[in-house]
């Protein structure tokens, strides 16, 4: 699986990383974990350097729809994306956008500053 993920509940922080192609059921397995375990009010630190998003228009919409109703089950915490290409910029910002996104999602070149940023950040 190209998302490797770390949910630490005492620290009430989830950190995840992709390597290589990611694909939309990387994204629905991640994030369905995320649900299962109770973190989505925590603070994450997603580090997509290196990863590639391999996600259609449909895929994004679909992708929209689950984050959307994530609204319903309670507060979610801010997002810190790391990326270092255009690319993942651009997925970055399409992921923000998701759902009508009202929360905290910064983009980031350094994890050091998305991990400052991230101990301020409010839940909503």
């Amino acid at each position: 699986m190209p998302i490797f993920y770390q949910i630490d509940t005492a620290r009430q922080i989830v950190e995840a990383r992709g390597e290589g192609v990611v694909l939309m059921q990387d994204i629905v397995d991640y994030l369905d974990a995320v649900v299962v375990q109770g973190a989505l009010p925590y603070p994450k630190l997603i580090d997509a350097r290196g990863t590639d998003f391999s996600l259609s228009d449909d895929d994004m919409m679909a992708l929209g729809a689950r984050v959307s109703a994530y609204a319903h089950f309670g507060p979610r915490g801010p997002i810190a994306m790391v990326v270092d290409t255009m690319a993942g910029q651009e997925f970055s910002r399409r992921f923000a956008n998701l759902g009508g996104a009202r929360r905290p999602i910064k983009i980031f070149r350094s994890i050091d500053d998305a991990r400052t940023w991230l101990q301020t950040a409010p839940t909503l």
